[in-house]
């Protein structure tokens, strides 16, 4: 299982990264504080984000804001191509435009390109096949394409992704711009992604990272934007509808796996959560 935060190791000085995630069948809920967007070129993915399933099918893209958790399930003869990229690329003094202003941007855009004009889902596929085959033959001038193609991504976003109508709540991990924050809730989430099937108490966790439990909780609160018990439960509720969707168990079996001290607390904060229980919830997975 790979570590809960993901730190993105940028196969560019343009501080991009460009991959096919081909034939990979699922990934465990994530997070990084680089945008990213998931275009798929083939078959179709079950995307996890915010509490819902959405379904991508070829040539549809996603957007991934700094900071958000999201998860996937493909088709097995799924192709994909992932772009993830650090939104200090573009420079604050140069372009007139703040960094933050660049993540409220994408916090509170249409992440899912079904919700785009048919002008922009094709300026945005031809920007984002150009950025790709940039991978495939290196030459001396793929640096600058890169940055020029991103430059073109980004003034379009700003002219044209359309925003929620209503305001979203604020993104959990918006304000992680420091590595340092980053290696601390590394260690965290790794601790987390290790022992979310037993009893983790808020002083053992604060005692990882050499906090008090009152910093603990101000420090997880500030960067994640919810308390650590609340963030525990929707972990737990990540690999329950994991399980639910890949796994035939019995719900004690369910609740066991992903943490839960009992069958009926799995059942009372997983309908709490999304509305139906544990067992409508997989037969709906499983019809669609």
């Amino acid at each position: 299982m790979s570590h809960y935060i993901e730190l993105v190791k940028f196969d560019s000085p343009v501080n991009l990264k460009i991959f096919e995630n081909e034939n990979t069948l699922a990934s465990f809920p994530h997070f990084h504080k680089e945008v990213e967007i998931i275009y798929v070129k083939k078959g179709c993915v079950n995307i996890a984000y915010q509490n819902e399933m959405m379904v991508l099918h070829e040539s549809e893209m996603i957007i991934f804001p700094s900071g958000a958790t999201h998860a996937f399930l493909s088709s097995p003869d799924s192709v994909r191509y992932v772009y993830q990229f650090d939104l200090a690329i573009f420079d604050e003094k140069l372009l007139g435009v703040s960094q933050l202003h660049l993540i409220q941007l994408f916090d509170h855009a249409q992440v899912d390109s079904k919700n785009w004009s048919d002008e922009l889902v094709q300026i945005v596929s031809d920007l984002l096949d150009k950025l790709f085959q940039t991978t495939l033959v290196p030459t001396i001038s793929v640096h600058y394409l890169q940055l020029g193609y991103l430059m073109q991504l980004m003034g379009i976003f700003l002219e044209q992704l359309p925003q929620e109508a209503t305001e979203k709540k604020a993104g959990h991990h918006a304000e992680l711009k420091y590595k340092e924050d980053l290696v601390l809730l590394n260690q965290i989430f790794s601790y987390i992604e290790t022992h979310f099937q037993e009893d983790i108490t808020l002083d053992a966790i604060s005692a990882l990272v050499g906090f008090s439990p009152y910093y603990f909780t101000r420090f997880f609160k500030k960067h994640i934007g919810q308390t650590f018990i609340q963030f525990l439960n929707d972990y737990r509720l990540e690999q329950a509808r994991y399980i639910l969707s890949q796994e035939r168990l019995p719900m004690v079996a369910v609740a066991e796996k992903s943490g839960f001290s009992s069958v009926k607390t799995f059942h009372h904060v997983f309908k709490k959560s999304q509305g139906i229980s544990p067992l409508q919830y997989q037969k709906h997975i499983n019809d669609q």
